[in-house]
């Protein structure tokens, strides 16, 4: 692949742009939007559903409700009294808290809740778990500090059973501090001062909070990593260090058949076990046929009792590269190729911010993407309950999960263009990959779940060659993509490029897959549905859904022939309006969805042809130069004719560049202001199904003619971009012939950073699965 040096981009620039303005801390909560779950929502028991699928327990109690909130100076201590109520698990930024106040870094939110805890055994323990409190909490219980956690978006526990006292009534206290965009920890794209692409803060509690009573020697945590090629799980189970002797009994089972069984004995002081099942009945997980294998798990004492029991499920699924028909590197699943084409998914509620207002919500954006023709989702610079990746897993929807990072305002960027990564300070590095491992150690059972991505574009991308081994070394069982976007270091398992509008590609490597992880971004700000008075975007915008239809059609059918050149995936921005983002297939409401889901599936599911071939009938110039003829006066009218004599004209390289342009090789110089006339001539053996152009044309405008017809008009697609770009051509078949034919060109440069450029090339699905 030939390096180019990048400078910033049109989006980056765009991003700067929409990003300027200042809001006052009164404004910032002002505007709200309802759906149609806010008034769902069980004010006595939210999220009411057992949170952890993966490793299920009987006796739990949901503390999720009414909780008491105080907002104080950090450096204020534990409050006496408190200010009102909140509703957890929604944050007190959220419209479903009930509070829907800012905090921020010069103040400390608490939460206060009286629990009931039951009466137990001598050799039971209580635990108390959190499923997500954005960013440091302090626990205390009954006046006494219990413990802490840093990093907004997994899971922690504590063992609170020597801080029961002897009252059935219990004094529950939370301290969280958040600096939001004051700091450097993973915040996504909360900001304390919301346009663009950033969003409103998150501050405390976002997600379930429960009691778990469990014995003495109890199950910590389950690893289960499917080996399809071997036809088998393996199982890693943490448990707490062994008073005794035990026995690890596992049971898979499918469709209530026992396939596979296994006895591992557990010595006294380990706590980690591991076992090897291989199945009696393989089915493998994919997206036509979700399947899920249940599990069960018991430690069972010397005497025979059972001490601990949990149940699971697991999916036999591979994530791998490989080769396709036609060489190209790809994304495979279960050892079969699998273009992934999804959504970019920001998972933000007008009513609950980061936490949708009931679980039906929540599935419902899961159901609309499946009902709009994609079949993956990138959860985009945030972390989700472990019950969504659930119902993906039973959805069958493949999920690449970012790792949510920030510091897009820190010097912990990194630019379009920079040749070194950002030096993060150690101290900040430590948390980040502490919460890194969470989150792989958290969500590692969920199926679904085929990438890990470390790093979103530049934002605070430190050591990506080191970060990128260490994911794949610790979790080989999936795919990472490090960095999705901007500045690729090289390393990972894809070469990942964001173009917007697009489409457009690098090419595979020789160990490396070629996707698209941003493209599209079209929007439509439908009235009565939007978050905002102020500026509503998207990185094109239209008015109507035809308009937006129009487009939306047009870029998916120039992803066709990417396939053929070896794409392997392409994600579109994206699910839902997002606030000032209103480039949503969804309002922020999710009242109205913009496409017919019927039109877009269809328009979609060519791209799930298993295998495109590319022929080459006219080459661009993005690798290599090639020849043009060319004129400033082409003397007659009939120029673009195949009969025209240009033997007069000179011969030059393309690219054809107006002034210093970073993004293309070296190519010909082209006046300022003046047009430019180009022909070609390109061989058809026989007439293809499909015809397309790769193009670079930025600032241009103009003519392209085949055989002296008109073929298409040359736009200018949204500005400046890094990469070519493709198109689908239409009505090509009335145009051309078998044999020789001519392509000519009238091109006027718009300003200075003009650049033309052209391939022809066809395509087609050899067959259909």
């Amino acid at each position: 692949m030939q390096k180019r040096i990048v400078l910033f981009t049109g989006i980056l620039w765009l991003r700067i742009l929409v990003s300027t303005g200042q809001n006052s801390p009164d404004t910032v909560l002002q505007y709200s939007m309802d759906t149609p779950w806010s008034d769902q929502v069980n004010v006595n028991t939210p999220w009411p559903a057992y949170p952890r699928p993966q490793m299920v327990r009987d006796q739990w109690i949901n503390l999720n409700g009414t909780w008491n909130y105080a907002i104080t100076e950090n450096t204020a201590s534990m409050p006496q009294s408190y200010e009102g109520d909140i509703l957890v698990p929604f944050s007190v930024e959220s419209e479903l808290s009930g509070v829907k106040r800012l905090v921020g870094s010069e103040q400390i939110l608490w939460y206060k809740k009286e629990i009931e805890i039951p009466s137990s055994g001598p050799e039971d323990r209580w635990l108390l778990h959190f499923g997500a409190v954005d960013w440091d909490a302090t626990i205390f219980l009954n006046g006494k500090k219990i413990g802490s956690h840093k990093g907004g978006y997994t899971a922690f526990s504590l063992d609170i059973t020597p801080y029961v006292h002897d009252e059935s009534t219990q004094e529950l206290v939370v301290r969280v501090w958040d600096p939001t965009d004051d700091g450097t920890q993973a915040r996504g794209k909360q900001v304390n001062n919301p346009r663009g692409i950033w969003y409103t803060p998150v501050t405390g509690i976002w997600q379930t909070v429960w009691l778990e009573k469990v014995p003495q020697n109890h199950i910590r945590q389950l690893k289960i990593t499917p080996d399809l090629d071997r036809a088998l799980f393996e199982l890693v189970v943490e448990t707490t260090p062994l008073l005794e002797a035990v026995s690890l009994n596992i049971q898979i089972l499918a469709e209530e058949e026992v396939v596979a069984t296994s006895l591992v004995s557990g010595d006294p002081g380990g706590s980690v076990v591991r076992a090897t099942l291989p199945l009696s009945i393989v089915r493998p997980w994919s997206p036509e046929d979700p399947f899920l294998y249940d599990v069960t798990i018991s430690l069972v004492g010397e005497n025979g009792n059972t001490l601990d029991s949990v149940r699971s499920y697991a999916g036999l699924r591979k994530v791998s590269l490989g080769k396709d028909e036609n060489g190209f590197t790809r994304i495979m699943l279960n050892n079969v190729p699998r273009f992934h084409m999804g959504l970019l998914d920001q998972g933000w509620w007008p009513d609950g911010l980061y936490t949708p207002p009931t679980e039906e919500a929540m599935v419902y954006d899961l159901k609309q993407t499946q009902a709009l023709g994609f079949n993956m989702l990138r959860k985009h610079v945030k972390v989700e309950s472990s019950r969504f990746y659930y119902h993906c897993d039973r959805m069958g929807l493949l999920v690449w999960q970012d790792m949510p990072n920030g510091n897009y305002f820190r010097d912990l960027r990194v630019r379009p263009g920079d040749q070194e990564d950002a030096n993060r300070p150690l101290e900040s590095a430590i948390q980040f990959e502490r919460e890194l491992k969470e989150m792989i150690d958290q969500f590692h059972p969920f199926p679904s779940i085929q990438f890990w991505v470390p790093f979103n574009e530049g934002w605070g991308q430190y050591d990506t060659k080191r970060i990128a081994s260490w994911v794949h070394q610790y979790d080989p069982s999936r795919l990472v993509n490090a960095p999705s976007g901007w500045e690729d270091r090289g390393v990972g398992d894809v070469i990942d490029v964001h173009i917007y509008p697009g489409p457009g590609m690098e090419l595979p490597e020789t160990s490396r897959a070629s996707v698209l992880g941003e493209f599209g971004g079209l929007g439509w700000p439908v009235q009565n549905h939007l978050w905002w008075n102020k500026r509503n975007w998207g990185y094109l915008t239209y008015q109507s859904k035809e308009n937006l239809e129009q487009r939306f059609t047009q870029l998916i059918q120039d992803l066709i022939p990417l396939k053929s050149w070896g794409l392997s995936a392409a994600v579109y921005t994206q699910t839902t309006d997002v606030e000032g983002e209103v480039n949503g297939l969804m309002t922020y409401d999710r009242r109205v969805t913009k496409l017919d889901t019927a039109y877009a599936t269809k328009l979609i599911a060519p791209l799930y042809r298993s295998a495109w071939r590319k022929r080459v009938h006219l080459e661009d110039s993005e690798h290599s130069p090639n020849t043009w003829k060319s004129s400033y006066t082409p003397h007659g009218e009939d120029w673009m004719s195949p009969s025209y004599n240009d033997q007069e004209w000179s011969s030059l390289a393309a690219p054809f560049v107006v002034g210093l342009h970073p993004f293309v090789p070296k190519g010909s110089s082209w006046e300022a202001g003046k047009t430019l006339y180009l022909r070609k001539s390109f061989y058809l053996s026989s007439l293809p199904d499909q015809l397309s152009i790769k193009h670079y044309f930025p600032k241009t405008e103009g003519e392209i003619y085949i055989n002296g017809k008109t073929l298409l008009t040359i736009e200018d697609r949204g500005g400046r971009k890094r990469s070519y770009s493709h198109r689908l051509l239409p009505q090509f078949n009335e145009l051309v012939r078998v044999g020789w034919n001519t392509l000519a060109v009238k091109v006027t440069p718009k300003n200075e950073q003009a650049v033309f450029d052209l391939g022809i090339y066809s395509s087609q699905a050899e067959k259909v699965p």
